[in-house]
């Protein structure tokens, strides 16, 4: 940010990991200045709303698929920007039939199209907010938090909220991006958001998570990043259905009271509240159906030297979570072998294979996988597993080019959210490697579906003999 006074120039703002915040004031900033100084980064420290500058990214500086580890943001951009130029000519094409007398020549319909796809790039606006958090301990602590809306070209905005210490502005303008390309590409009518608070939800009682997520959801209301038909939250990673309910709960009771639609602030809702049976799977589905469509297509197999369906392909976890956890389960009913899981604290691994469902309740009774007694725990990179099948389903920019190599997996999964980096993914592509990437597999279809049954649930609420159907 650029604070200006009199006569002098104030650069204020460096984001690190760990956070860091650095102020560099010029040496002859008079008392005056510097009291307005202290008072302005005071009050936009405490809830700061801005919209995203346009700035130089580092595709357009060095090229950011020369950089192993390039900002989130940079690296979806920089994948946006390889689509556009894919898909540029043909929306040329298609004003030259379909409004031929708006644009009268090809120079005024490639300025138009790419003034869109500049529209497009950028993210809109990013909400930061910090705010206080007395433990049970008696303790103060400040609590950080964003959200980021990419695009209101369709209305909501959706995207999840994930609680991890490693969130960044960055991380959830990325994510916010990536939401809004899903939602286009199954053509599901929201724009694309994202949240993240910076904490660890392990090191917190429910009662101080409780306390976060709703003065979180205050916060959000307060600026119109939360409502129906407005900014329409979900889980993520570090929350679920628990938190859901305390934010519809808090925005029902303050800023949506009287509205008969106020629970439709979020979807994955506890099925009691609005949600829908098959929500937490969806995910873990939708990967399931993109691989099987390739796992049926000889012509595709050919290429990596596969044979056509599930029966006695083995795979690779990583992060058992929502995503991984429900597509194992998918992939193992199908007659697929799960021989490695890696988890933050344990990777197993088994050539006889694991049963996810002997795996998801070890976890639950025990909060972990470490000691599941039917699988060895291995300090192996299992990356390098010699498997079918790789489905990277836990963090960003996990396949770099430091490891992209070792990959013996014949088809990449993805999971999570920009799991590979775009120096790694030519290494995998010179490797002969399939990757289907995360933005064609999740189940987006879920959170348009629960929307519709929450607005169908409060109407036979209020007539009970109604008779309400659902339309795609």
């Amino acid at each position: 940010d650029e604070f200006r006074f009199p006569g002098q120039r104030l650069v204020v703002g460096v984001e690190a990991s760990p956070p860091l915040k650095m102020f560099r004031v010029p040496g002859n900033l008079n008392s005056s200045a510097l009291r307005s100084f202290k008072a302005t980064i005071a009050s936009r420290l405490t809830c700061r709303l801005f919209s995203t500058a346009p700035r130089l990214l580092a595709s357009e500086r060095d090229g950011v698929d020369e950089i192993d580890d390039p900002d989130f943001f940079d690296m979806v951009l920089s994948k946006y920007k390889h689509a556009v130029s894919l898909v540029e000519e043909r929306l040329i094409d298609r004003l030259r039939t379909d409004s031929p007398y708006l644009f009268k020549t090809d120079k005024e319909r490639s300025a138009h199209v790419s003034g869109v796809m500049k529209i497009v790039r950028p993210c809109n606006h990013m909400l930061y907010v910090s705010f206080p958090l007395t433990r049970d301990n008696g303790e103060l602590e400040v609590i950080e938090g964003y959200r980021a809306q990419h695009s209101q070209h369709r209305r909501p905005c959706k995207g999840g909220i994930r609680y991890a210490e490693n969130v960044t502005a960055s991380e959830v303008s990325a994510l916010a991006a990536l939401m809004t390309y899903k939602c286009a590409i199954v053509d599901v009518p929201f724009g694309g958001a994202k949240a993240g608070i910076k904490i660890n939800p392990a090191n917190y009682s429910v009662n101080e998570l409780e306390k976060i997520t709703r003065r979180f959801a205050m916060e959000l209301a307060k600026k119109r990043f939360l409502g129906p038909g407005v900014d329409v939250p979900a889980p993520d990673m570090g929350t679920g259905e628990r938190e859901m309910s305390w934010i519809a709960d808090t925005y029902a009771m303050t800023y949506g009271q009287g509205d008969i639609n106020s629970h439709a602030c979020v979807t994955g809702k506890p099925i009691s509240q609005g949600g829908i049976h098959g929500r937490v799977s969806a995910t873990g589905k939708g990967l399931f159906h993109a691989l099987s469509y390739f796992l049926n297509d000889a012509y595709f197999l050919s290429k990596i030297e596969l044979t056509p369906g599930f029966k006695d392909k083995s795979f690779v976890v990583q992060g058992f979570g929502n995503v991984g956890m429900h597509a194992s389960r998918y992939l193992h009913r199908q007659g697929a072998r799960l021989i490695g899981v890696m988890e933050k604290d344990v990777s197993l691994f088994s050539l006889r294979g694991m049963h996810p469902k002997e795996l998801e309740d070890y976890k639950l009774e025990h909060g972990t996988l470490k000691g599941f007694p039917m699988a060895d725990e291995t300090t192996d990179d299992l990356f390098a597993a010699d498997c079918d099948i790789l489905i990277p389903a836990a963090g960003e920019k996990q396949i770099t080019k430091r490891n992209a190599g070792q990959v013996k997996a014949k088809i990449i999964l993805e999971g999570a959210n920009g799991p590979t980096t775009p120096e790694a993914d030519k290494i995998l592509i010179a490797n002969n490697r399939l990757v289907i990437p995360v933005i064609s597999l999740h189940g987006l279809l879920s959170y348009g579906l629960s929307l519709s049954v929450v607005a169908s649930s409060l109407l036979t609420s209020c007539w009970p003999g109604m008779n309400v159907y659902l339309c795609n």
